[in-house]
C-alpha cells in the first residue's frame, strides 16, 4: 500500500474522561513513579507506605499464571539483578510462613474491563506482598507486569543490571486498569525493507512494553516476498531479492545499487508467532493480493496477465508507488494463493491469528481492462466491471478463510464492488470507508494515513530525514480519535480498535524505523489504551511531562527515537528527496 496517496479525514469524538495524572516531578526510583505511567491508567489510589523489591523477594504464581514467571524474570529480573526465586502459589494468605517480601501473580476473573483488565497493588496495608498483580486473564496479569516495570523506573528496562545487589523502590499505590480498545496494533512493513528476525522479536518486545496487543505483519509486496512457502520455493528464491533499491521517494534520482532482500523461514515464523503469543500479542499476517504482487509474478510469471504483458520479463520491483502489474483473475491464481494460505494458516494458528489480511488495496484495473481473460471472466460471472471482479476475488478468499475458522481483513478498497460478508476493514484512506463499513455492520480497524501513518514526517524542518506526507507531530498523534462522532452506538461498537502503520519505503534499517515510530508510538498507545477526553480537551502538557521519564525508558531499551529538539546529525538524510505535503490534512 502506497503511503503517499489518499485523502485525510478526522473529526474529534466525545469519549469518557479520566482524572489527569499527578504533576509531581518523576525520578527513576522515587515514590512518584506512578505519576508518569504511559499509557495512563484508569484509576490510581495512593497508599501511605512505599515498598521495595529486594534480593530476598520471591515470586509467587497462582494457578493459571505460571507461564508469566519466566517473562517477568526475563525483563524485571534481568534488569534489576533480582533472582525472584519461586516462592509457591499466590494465595491471599501469608503463603510461605507470612513472608511479605514477595511478588504475587493471580487471576481474578471478576475484574471489570474485559480480558486484559488488571489490578496492581504495591500498598502493603492491603495485602501481604510487596506487589500483587491480579488479572482477569493471564493477558491482564501480563499488562500489569508492564506497569510494575514502569513503577520501578527506567533502569528496569535494561537487559542487565547496572548496579547489582540493590533494593528497588516502589510507590504504595493501587492501580486498576483496562484498555479502551481490544485491537491496539502496529503494522510493520518488512516487504519494502526487510527486517531480520531479531529485529522483529525486538519490536514485539517494544509493543508489549506499550500495552499494544496486535502485530500486523506485512509480509509480501511488489518489492519483496518475505515468507517461505515450501510448495512454491521460487517465491523466496526469486521473490525475496531485488537487484537495487530506490533511495528516497520514487521521484528521487538516487539509487542504492546493492541487492536487497531476505525472508523468514517457516521455523523463523513459528518462533516469531510463539514469541508474540507468550506476550499476549495477536499476529495478523498479510499476504497482498490482487495488487502489490509483482514479487510473486516475478517468481511465477503465470500469475500475471500474460495476454497483456510479457510477465516473464518482470523482476522484483526496485522502486515505490502503485504498480500496474497485478494478478490475473484465473482459477490458477486462486489455487496458487489457496496453497500459499494453507501454509500460512499452519504457521499462524487460530488462537494467535484469528484474522488473515489479504491486502486488497491499490489494484490498478488497466491490465484487466485490456485482458481478454479478465473480460471473459467478468462476462462469465455477470459482473458489472473490474471493481466487482476484484470484489469476486476477495469474496472467494473470504469464503475460503471462513470455512477454515478464520476471518478476512483487508484495506478499505475491498469495499469497492461490494464488501465480502464477514470481512473486516482496515480503514486507511481516512474515516469514510470505515464509517460506511461500520454502519453496514462490518468490523473496522481505524488507521487513517493522515494521523497514524508513522512514515509521515514529524516536523516541517528541512533536517527531517526523507520528509514524507503531512506533518504529524507527537501532539497530533496524541489528539487522534479512532471513533468518529457521527457513528451511533451500534455502529461504533463495530470499531474493533486502532492501529499505527509503519511503511518502510524510506526506512532502510532498524534505526530509521525507530526514528519514525518513536516517540509517536507512545502517544498512540495511550490513545488506544486509555479513556481519554475528546481530542481538544486532552492534557498534552501532562503527557509531555510523563514523556520526560518515558524517553529514559526508551534510552534503556536502545530505541533510536526522534529527540524532542529534532533529529541528531546521524538521523538526517540530507539531499535525499522526499514528498512532503504542506498544510493540515483535510478533515473529512
Amino acid at each position: 500500500m502506497d503511503p503517499h496517496a489518499g485523502s485525510p479525514t478526522h473529526t474529534p469524538a466525545q469519549v469518557p474522561t479520566r482524572t489527569p495524572a499527578s504533576t509531581s516531578t518523576p525520578t527513576p526510583t522515587d515514590v512518584n513513579t506512578h505519576s508518569h505511567l504511559i499509557p495512563a491508567p484508569r484509576t490510581t489510589r495512593h497508599g501511605a507506605t512505599p515498598t521495595r523489591l529486594t534480593p530476598r523477594t520471591t515470586l509467587h504464581t497462582a494457578p493459571g499464571t505460571e507461564a508469566l514467571a519466566p517473562l517477568l524474570r526475563g525483563t524485571i529480573g534481568a534488569a534489576t539483578g533480582l533472582a525472584l526465586a519461586e516462592g509457591g502459589g499466590g494465595d491471599q494468605g501469608d503463603g510461605d510462613g507470612g513472608d511479605a517480601d514477595r511478588v504475587v501473580l493471580r487471576l481474578e476473573p471478576g475484574l471489570p474491563g474485559g480480558p486484559e483488565a488488571y489490578r496492581l497493588s504495591t500498598d502493603r496495608t492491603l495485602h501481604n506482598a510487596a506487589a500483587l498483580i491480579e488479572g482477569a486473564t493471564p493477558a491482564g496479569v501480563f499488562r500489569g507486569i508492564q506497569t510494575l516495570r514502569q513503577l520501578l523506573g527506567p533502569e528496569a528496562f535494561r537487559r542487565a543490571p547496572i548496579a547489582a545487589g540493590q533494593d528497588w523502590a516502589l510507590p504504595g499505590v493501587t492501580i486498576e486498569d483496562s484498555p479502551r480498545f481490544g485491537w491496539r496494533g502496529l503494522m510493520l512493513d518488512v516487504a519494502r525493507h526487510f527486517m531480520p528476525k531479531d529485529g522483529v522479536l525486538r519490536y514485539l518486545d517494544l509493543i508489549a512494553a506499550h500495552k499494544l496487543n496486535v502485530f500486523h505483519f506485512h509480509l509480501t509486496d511488489d518489492q519483496g516476498w518475505r515468507i517461505e512457502i515450501k510448495r512454491y520455493p521460487r517465491l523466496t528464491e526469486v521473490g525475496s531479492w531485488r537487484s537495487r533499491t530506490k533511495w528516497g521517494h520514487r521521484a528521487s534520482p538516487l539509487w542504492d545499487e546493492k541487492p536487497h532482500g531476505g525472508y523468514y523461514t517457516q521455523d523463523d515464523i513459528r518462533e516469531i508467532v510463539a514469541y508474540a503469543a507468550e506476550r499476549h500479542i495477536r499476529v495478523v499476517p498479510e499476504i497482498d493480493l490482487p495488487g502489490h504482487s509483482q514479487a510473486a509474478i516475478a517468481a511465477y510469471p503465470e500469475l500475471g496477465n500474460t495476454d497483456v504483458i510479457d510477465t516473464a520479463s518482470l523482476s522484483v520491483w526496485d522502486t515505490w508507488g502503485v504498480n500496474p502489474n497485478v494478478l490475473a483473475p484465473t482459477d490458477n491464481t486462486l489455487r496458487f494463493y489457496e496453497g500459499v494460505l494453507e501454509e500460512v494458516l499452519d504457521l499462524f494458528p487460530e488462537d494467535v491469528s484469528p484474522f488473515i489480511h489479504i491486502g486488497g488495496d491499490e489494484c490498478p484495473k488497466e491490465q484487466w481492462q485490456k485482458s481478454d481473460i479478465a473480460q471473459d471472466r467478468i462476462r462469465e460471472l455477470g459482473l458489472a466491471g473490474e471493481n466487482e471482479l476484484q470484489s469476486w476475488i476477495i469474496r472467494h478468499f473470504d469464503t475460503w478463510l471462513s470455512a477454515r475458522g478464520r476471518r478476512l481483513i483487508g484495506w478499505d478498497e475491498i469495499l469497492e464492488g461490494g464488501l465480502a460478508p464477514g470481512a473486516a476493514v482496515s480503514s486507511w484512506r481516512g474515516y469514510g470507508a470505515g464509517i460506511a463499513a461500520a454502519e453496514a455492520g462490518h468490523d473496522v480497524v481505524m488507521c487513517p494515513e493522515q494521523y497514524v501513518y508513522l512514515d509521515h514526517r514529524q516536523a516541517a524542518g528541512a533536517e527531517e530525514p526523507v520528509p514524507i506526507g503531512f506533518v504529524r507531530t507527537l501532539e497530533d498523534v496524541y489528539r487522534f480519535e479512532p471513533v468518529p462522532p457521527q457513528l451511533g452506538p451500534e455502529a461504533a461498537a463495530h470499531v474493533l480498535g486502532t492501529q499505527a502503520n509503519a511503511w518502510t519505503e524510506v526506512m532502510e534499517n532498524q534505526s530509521r524505523v525507530d526514528y519514525q515510530v518513536f516517540p509517536r508510538l507512545a502517544a498512540f498507545a495511550e490513545v488506544a489504551w486509555s479513556a481519554l477526553p475528546a481530542p481538544a480537551e486532552r492534557d498534552f502538557a501532562d503527557f509531555e511531562r510523563r514523556m520526560a521519564a518515558h524517553y529514559k525508558r526508551l534510552d534503556a531499551l536502545g530505541v533510536d527515537y526522534r529527540p524532542p529538539a529534532g533529529p541528531l546529525p546521524w538521523q538526517q538524510r540530507p539531499g535525499v528527496v522526499g514528498r512532503p505535503i504542506e498544510g493540515a490534512p483535510p478533515n473529512r
